[in-house]
């Protein structure tokens, strides 16, 4: 484990820069021209960064990413 110490300016900008990110990947699983293999790949990207957004976000912050409430990510 590796610890990272961090101002709350630097906090909501990591928060920002995951959400934003995950907000990506949701876009792209809904494009009908990307292959299934990179959706995949997608869907696993999806979960490293929502195990990130949730040590670093609120609950509130969570909440809206959660992969089984999203259509376009299955939960794994």
């Amino acid at each position: 484990m590796l610890g990272l110490m961090v101002s709350e300016a630097e906090m909501e900008e990591l928060k920002y820069l995951v959400r934003r990110e995950m907000e990506e990947i949701l876009f792209d699983s809904e494009d009908p021209r990307i292959d299934e293999r990179i959706k995949e790949t997608l869907q696993t990207r999806y979960q490293v960064l929502f195990q990130l957004l949730k040590r670093i976000g609120t609950e509130q912050d969570v909440m809206p990413y959660l992969p089984r409430y999203n259509k376009n990510i299955v939960n794994t």
